[in-house]
């Protein structure tokens, strides 16, 4: 399925977008692999195999201008686009009273502004060729919300309504959208910058939260790429994925003790 088709990567230099190029350079795809830090990017390109054809892109996917110039530069390099991986994200752990205004405004910029350049960007050349798939990875919590995380779950949710949205407005078009839910990957934005005005309670939960992230993102790839080749239009992956699928499902308006429990908090 990947054997020598393009894939566009956001976020490559480490966690999910690290292990997702690895994981799809084994399949014999060709990678145009994206980042905001250049060692991390380069770190990643050392890691392929020897015979992987790619390349790499400093990349801020919060900037209109950088993601559709990136499009362009890719289109040069490798000609049509198969594949684009919406996954560049970050992350601040703070309540709504707590959260600055410019906290929120980076977090939606990177999760949700470069999501929508990224799929405005790709999604063109896609149609025009009547092939091709966009991944856009939102979280479990854009399944379900939880405290401490306002500006991250708005983002997620987003996605999550853009990616449904595009699978009924391309039925029929010969491209696909895929939705990703991760839940529980122990990645680099569990390091995120500490929130400015930061608590007791958002220490409690920054330590909840790590409990959870128990998936490698090597897992978390494998079940990405597994699912993208069966054909799936949602993937519930990692930790607690599926669990908060059924609870978002079955406890609509009152799930919000059930994390708790979860959590610990």
């Amino acid at each position: 399925m990947f054997k020598d088709k393009v894939v566009v990567i956001t976020g490559a230099g480490s966690g999910i977008g690290r292990a997702l190029a690895l994981e799809v350079a084994r399949h014999g795809g060709k990678l145009a692999l994206s980042d905001i830090s250049a060692p991390d990017l380069a770190a990643t390109i050392a890691l392929l195999p020897a015979a992987t054809e790619a390349r790499s892109y400093v990349l801020d996917v919060s900037l209109r201008e950088q993601v559709f110039r990136h499009a362009d530069e890719v289109r040069r390099d490798f000609g049509d686009v198969d594949y684009v991986v919406n996954n560049a994200g970050t992350a601040v752990i703070a309540t709504v009273e707590h959260l600055t205004i410019e906290e929120i405004e980076k977090v939606l910029a990177v999760n949700l502004w470069g999501v929508i350049y990224g799929t405005k960007a790709f999604l063109p050349g896609m149609l025009a060729q009547r092939k091709g798939c966009i991944v856009n990875v939102s979280s479990v919590f854009g399944l379900v919300a939880t405290a401490c995380s306002g500006a991250y779950v708005m983002s997620k949710f987003a996605v999550r309504g853009l990616t449904e949205t595009l699978w009924q407005e391309l039925e029929g078009t010969g491209v696909r959208a895929v939705l990703v839910h991760p839940g529980g990957i122990n990645t680099n934005i569990s390091k995120s910058p500490n929130a400015a005005h930061e608590s007791a309670v958002e220490e409690r939960m920054k330590e909840a939260n790590l409990r959870q992230m128990v998936t490698t993102p090597e897992e978390c790839a494998r079940e990405i790429v597994a699912g993208m080749i069966r054909g799936d239009k949602r993937l519930l992956v990692g930790s607690g994925a599926r669990t908060l699928h059924r609870i978002s499902r079955l406890f609509p308006d009152n799930y919000g003790a059930l994390i708790r429990r979860k959590l610990g908090v």
